[in-house]
Order: structure tokens, then sequence, then C-alpha cells
């Protein structure tokens, strides 16, 4: 008899109109005990279909499907209290993976992903850890920098609610720094850097730290082709 205290297994949607990938994932991650595939769709208007009825964690979720996309299915679920969305991703980082962060994703994997990359991945957004791999977020937001509003006028009221050392710990961030390198950069305790992450989000009204890495970009905190090595 399972401790009912005891945490279950998390509970992953699969989302890609190839059955081939499907069922590629499903071996993978059935094979896991910490996690368990509880469903599978074929685009975004059937995964919508499936979360009405199979209760989901972590939705996996290809970009380019017929009928209803990953970025528009992302959008709905995001909307709401629903699961975490992490997108699959092509290696050129497309554009769709842009708009699919946009959109309320948690964060990204390429679909040629290891075995062990792809079960730290949705461990690691379950968990609600920092955005799958920083640095890969970070690259494709300076690849698509060009499409970002010039918003840097309308960011100085929002930054203006943060202290010097949480605008500083948000410019490491959307820099691809991870918490530990962060910690160590500015002399301080990993809890520490996550203290002040808590009130980045909440003072910027931001779900989480994918959020925080577009919002740096929109607002021009930070500029394409910077990187962590700063001073």
């Amino acid at each position: 008899m399972s401790d009912p205290d005891e945490p279950g297994p998390v509970r992953v949607l699969l989302v890609d109109d190839q059955e081939l990938v499907r069922t590629g994932f499903s071996m993978v991650l059935d094979a896991q005990p910490d996690i368990e595939v509880v469903g599978e769709a074929s685009d975004g208007a059937q995964a919508l279909d499936r979360l009405r009825t199979v209760p989901a964690d972590v939705v996996l979720m290809d970009v380019r499907m017929p009928r209803m996309d990953g970025i528009e299915a992302t959008r709905r679920i995001t909307a709401g209290d629903g699961p975490k969305v992490i997108i699959l991703t092509t290696f050129d980082l497309d554009e769709y993976a842009f708009a699919a962060i946009k959109a309320g994703a948690a964060g990204f994997l390429l679909k040629d992903a290891g075995p062990r990359q792809l079960v730290e991945a949705i461990r690691s957004v379950h968990s609600g850890d920092a955005v799958v791999a920083p640095s890969t977020t970070r690259r494709l937001l300076d690849r698509f920098a060009v499409h970002l509003p010039d918003t840097e006028a309308r960011a100085s009221g929002a930054l203006e609610s943060l202290t010097a050392r949480e605008g500083e710990v948000l410019r490491l961030v959307a820099r691809g720094l991870s918490n530990a390198e962060i910690a160590e950069r500015l002399y301080v305790s990993e809890a520490t850097v996550k203290t002040h992450m808590g009130r980045i989000l909440m003072k910027l009204g931001l779900r989480d730290r994918v959020q925080a890495v577009v919002f740096a970009y929109e607002t021009g905190l930070v500029k394409s082709g910077q990187t962590g090595d700063v001073g």
C-alpha cells in the first residue's frame, strides 16, 4: 500500500504529430520510477481535449502541428492554472520556440536531446526550478532580439521597483547564468539568489524565470550579444 503523503510520479502529456517521436519519448519516460506518461496527443486541439480529462503536471509540446499549433495550445494551457509546458524545438532554434516561450512555456528542449536531458528537463520544470538550459534560452533570444519591440522607456517604471541588487541579479539571469554562478559572482549564497529572484518575479508580475529573461531583453536591460562574462 502506497504512502498517501508520498508525492506521486510527475504526470506527463506528450504532444507531437509524429507517432514515432511520441513513442520514443514514452519509452524513455515510462522507464523512470518518478515519471508517468498519462496521455498523448497529435496536435494542440487534441492536447486541450486530453487535459480536460487527464491530469498532467508537465506537457511536452511540439510547435509545428496541424489544426492547432503548439503556440496557441501553450497560450491556452498557461492562461489558467494548468500544467507546465516544455516546448520541443528543432536544432536551429526557430522563431516558433521564441513565440511559444512568449506564450507562457516554462522552457524548451531540443528534439534530438538525449534521454538524460529529457528526464532532467521534466524534473526541473516540475519542481519549479529555473528555465531549462538558460544559456540556450539566451542564444534563442539573441537570435530573435531584432523582433522585440523597443520598450526601454516603458521599462524604466517597472525596473524602478527593483533594488540595485535585484536589478543586478535579473541582468545576470538574462545573460544565462545559473543561480550557483550568480551566487559565486556576487559573493552571496545560492539561497540568497533564489530569494532575490522570487522578489523580482513578484515585483514585476512575472510567472517564472523564462518570463524574466524575455522581460530583460524586451526592456533593453540586456542587449543582444551580451554574455555572462561581464564585470
